[in-house]
């Protein structure tokens, strides 16, 4: 601990104070879901090593623009979701109800764009049934689009709690869990992106 000098006294300097946002809970239900996200992540790079020329060959039938496009949408998300906390936390009232409407735009902006590839896919008769790597595929961007429709709802919540004049400690803890699972929402997709669309 870092001391203050003065003269003979010397006094303990104090020590930041260290938030965790939201509740422990949240934090386990969080830490629970990117486990299972990362043995899926270690099970997809086990069969892409076993048949490189198959995965290579399939993700190039994918549309890189489309996961740009969904990662901007989500960065922009998750921005206005960090904005949005804030402003709560300074009791300002009339800006975070509008950025958590914004991050729930830039949610359904990224269900449209997934919907558009999905049905191209499809169109091309490509199914989970094609190959390997198009099974992963759907199962991945399936599974996180499962966690975004939940994500979605916990904007909702957030934009109505948000609305509210006053708001308790438990509640502010729920926020910002909500929050931290939207960000968690925004980290997979950033990782699923380069492994799916861009990795050769």
């Amino acid at each position: 601990m870092a001391t203050i000098s003065d003269g003979d006294t010397q006094t303990a300097a104090p020590r930041p104070h260290r938030h965790l946002p939201g509740e422990e809970g949240t934090w386990v239900l969080i830490l629970g879901d990117m486990t299972v996200f990362a043995v899926f992540f270690a099970t997809y790079l086990y069969y892409r090593g076993e048949q490189p020329e198959l995965f290579a060959e399939s993700a190039q039938s994918l549309e890189p623009g489309f996961g740009v496009i969904n990662t901007l949408l989500l960065l922009t998300s998750s921005l206005c979701v960090v904005i949005g906390i804030r402003a709560v936390r300074r009791r300002r009232t009339r800006l975070p109800p509008a950025l958590f409407a914004g991050s729930l735009a830039c949610g359904l902006g990224f269900s449209a764009v997934k919907f558009v590839e999905y049905r191209e896919l499809l169109s091309a008769g490509i199914t989970p049934a094609t190959n390997s790597f198009f099974m992963y595929y759907f199962v991945l961007t399936g599974l996180h689009f499962f966690h975004l429709v939940l994500g979605m709802g916990v904007l909702v919540y957030l934009i109505r709690v948000s609305r509210l004049p006053e708001l308790g400690a438990r509640r502010l803890a729920f926020m910002e869990g909500g929050a931290c699972f939207w960000h968690m929402v925004d980290l997979l997709w950033i990782v699923l992106f380069p492994l799916l669309y861009l990795v050769r």
